[in-house]
């Protein structure tokens, strides 16, 4: 099985080297021995066409042999050390990144290489977040992953429809487009040819018949039209290589659906020809269109020039689309053989013959770009917004604009000033108040053009960004880097002002019921992990403070550091006495503890238990302690006295208002007195409530009358006998 993978490598690697991807394979086919794939096949033909793929890419023998060693470490539990010492560092650390991807895909998601599973969800995000990281590390490691998935694509009928359906959408979504981004022509248009044929079987199926139907003729056209070319590029004395350039299914597919929302024929995409020209000197490039538009006329707006402006995935070529014979559109790509095999290749390119000289410095130039978006990405929280953004600011089609210096900078279509901005700086797009473009001033959600010069004007303060910028209707900001800044700017702020704001609701609340409660005992009660994240969450209204001074009333209370009994029984009074059999108890005035508050009992020497808050006065500066006996609220319905002080702006009907509220919340008054104190009305009420949290409840309604100031528990302290 391993002859024909030698041949194709003894083509480009050389000898001496061929032994060492032998000895892998002989390893793998060792430790893979007895497993066998869904499909039936043994486990090893699947390392092994991993490889062979990627011989077809002429990559280098390192490359090679992780590819076929690229599962030993995930299905055979050999180690990470033992692959360093038969096969050096370099192979080692491949594999062990091809099995630290598999690993993150088979626990998020239940993803496993071999088995070709995958499901949808954030983890599954996770894992592709993690293999587009790696990539800055070290591409090989994505190349192995594209070649491994475009094989598990070509052996998914052994799975469910619907399990084949989602397989072929992610592969659709991420794997095709990342190998385009990588310049890998050749696994971008199979994996897309695959995922296709699985996501719309009857589509794939019938341009399949079509194309099937006219090959005759469409390879006759192209054969007369090639041998025309041939002919006038001689005259010229141009030395050239010209065939035919194959269309494939998807990218048929995808402009038929162009040429539907232009109210076309579908049909007429069939009547679309290709042909390639290679050269040997990109002189020789632009001599040869021009033999080409001298002899067919182009159609207008269907000219592309990407030798003196190349994509930022490496790919240089020049495209023209022309009337030939039989008025004809033919589809015509010139490059030098040198661009071609970099557009079949991509950043594989790099790799070719390549062991043992020196580092490519153009190549890391080039990949660069790669690594500054990793870096922008990195900024993005989430798994799924980090995905998010891989598709909206790598894999869409991108435009080239220059800073006031003269430095180019690369942006997705559709990048607007304000986008630029942030490419440049984080500070330098929350100070942006303006932008010129050309010299020019324009609007911040101008759509930048190839070749804009743009200066961003900023504040010499950080005023931040509008929340303007996020609106997707004027679309200030496209990137989705762009958009992330712009909303962790606003999360920071509203942090802060959700902090200071829960603080006040906290401490107001506090101070009117006269409850004794720290920080962080209310953060426990509220479920919160610290003292900022419960003032946080009523900042914003997650919590109320009702829902914490509801959990008031804890099943155990703890007095000097002691863990006290649990209930036994107790009066019809209200309260439980707990561990002492029931006692005549008694609500202590001097703090009138109402239901829901933490209270201990006080043992009299002739009228039975007192009952006090734990905080109160008489009941901390207590020196006989073992007095004080642990005592609960029971479940009997019972109504409360607390006395209440209302202070308002004195008008006409206040009182009748105040009244009313409270009766109308079902509360009974039980004295009411009035007095004046300089402009402010005091009223002070006694109320009967059933609990603090109703109290509570009262005091919110009471705040909202006309004129009043502010409502708050009464204290009056006196000492109990």
């Amino acid at each position: 099985m391993v002859d024909t993978l030698l041949d194709k490598a003894r083509e480009y690697i050389p000898e001496d080297r061929l032994d060492f991807i032998k000895d892998a394979f002989l390893f793998a086919e060792k430790a893979h021995d007895g497993q066998v794939r869904l499909s039936g096949e043994p486990f090893i033909e699947h390392p092994l066409q991993t490889a062979l793929f990627l011989a077809d890419l002429r990559l280098d023998a390192d490359t090679l042999s992780a590819a076929i060693l690229h599962d030993v470490i995930e299905d055979c539990e050999v180690s990470t050390a033992e692959l360093e010492t038969r096969f050096g560092a370099e192979v080692a650390k491949l594999v062990d990144g091809v099995t630290k991807l598999t690993k993150t895909e088979m626990i998020t998601e239940g993803f496993s290489s071999e088995r070709g599973e995958a499901r949808n969800g954030p983890a599954r995000a996770a894992s592709v977040r993690k293999m587009l990281v790696s990539m800055a590390e070290d591409v090989r490691v994505v190349l192995i992953k594209l070649a491994d998935r475009l094989h598990n694509m070509r052996t998914l009928r052994a799975l469910s429809p619907e399990r084949r359906a989602a397989i072929a959408q992610e592969t659709l979504d991420i794997y095709a487009p990342l190998a385009h981004r990588l310049g890998i022509w050749e696994i971008k248009w199979r994996l897309e040819d695959l995922a296709f044929q699985h996501i719309d079987p009857k589509a794939y199926q019938d341009i399949s018949r079509l194309l099937s139907a006219k090959r005759e003729v469409r390879e006759q056209y192209v054969n007369n039209v090639r041998q025309i070319l041939d002919e006038e590029l001689a005259k010229a004395g141009i030395k050239a290589e010209v065939t035919g350039r194959p269309k494939h299914i998807y990218s048929i597919h995808k402009k038929m659906e162009s040429l539907t929302r232009q109210n076309k024929e579908a049909g007429e995409i069939y009547d679309l020809f290709a042909l390639r020209v290679l050269v040997d000197r990109v002189h020789d490039c632009y001599a040869a269109l021009g033999v080409v538009h001298s002899r067919w006329r182009p159609l207008p707006g269907q000219f592309d020039d990407y030798v003196a402006n190349p994509k930022d995935n490496l790919y240089q070529s020049l495209h023209t689309t022309v009337l030939c014979e039989g008025a004809s559109p033919v589809e015509v790509q010139l490059r030098t053989r040198e661009m071609h095999r970099v557009s079949e290749y991509g950043v594989a390119a790099h790799w070719l013959y390549k062991e043992g000289q020196a580092a490519d410095t153009r190549f890391e130039d080039k990949m660069r770009w790669l690594r500054q978006l990793l870096d922008w990405q990195r900024e993005v929280s989430g798994a799924e917004e980090f995905v998010e953004s891989f598709k909206t600011d790598v894999f869409r089609s991108q435009v080239f604009v220059y800073t006031p210096k003269g430095d180019l900078k690369e942006l997705p279509a559709g990048s607007t000033p304000l986008d630029f901005a942030y490419r440049i700086h984080t500070d330098v797009g929350h100070r942006c108040i303006g932008a010129k473009v050309n010299g020019k001033l324009v609007p911040l959600h101008y759509e930048l053009q190839n070749g804009d010069t743009v200066n961003i004007m900023t504040s010499k303060t950080v005023k931040g960004p509008s929340l303007d910028w996020l609106s997707r209707n004027v679309g200030y900001v496209k990137t989705a880097s762009a958009r992330e800044k712009v909303r962790q700017w606003f999360n920071r702020q509203e942090r802060q002002g959700n902090i200071q704001r829960g603080k006040d609701i906290f401490q107001k609340q506090v101070r009117r019921l006269h409850v004794s409660i720290r920080d962080e005992e209310a953060a426990k009660l509220a479920g919160c992990a610290t003292v900022d994240d419960l003032f946080i969450a009523l900042g914003n209204g997650t919590v109320t403070m009702a829902q914490v001074v509801d959990k008031l009333s804890p099943q155990e209370v703890h007095t000097e550091g002691e863990r006290l009994p649990t209930a036994a029984t107790g009066p019809a009074s209200g309260v439980r006495v707990l561990g002492v059999g029931d006692l005549l108890t008694r609500m202590a005035r001097c703090c009138e503890p109402i239901s829901g508050e933490r209270i201990i009992g006080y043992i009299t020497r002739n009228r039975g238990v007192t009952v006090h808050k734990v905080s109160c006065p008489n009941v901390t500066a207590e020196t006989e302690t073992e007095r004080l006996v642990p005592v609960s609220w029971s479940r009997t319905e019972t109504l409360y006295p607390v006395r209440i002080q209302i202070d308002a702006w004195d008008r006409v009907g206040l009182l009748m208002d105040v009244s009313s509220l409270v009766s109308g919340e079902g509360v009974n008054i039980a004295s009411c007195v009035s007095r004046e104190a300089e402009d402010v009305s005091v009223i002070s009420l006694t109320v009967f409530v059933r609990g603090i949290d109703q109290l509570n409840r009262l005091f919110s309604k009471l705040e909202g009358v006309n004129g009043v100031i502010s409502v708050a528990r009464a204290s009056t302290v006196r000492q109990e006998a």
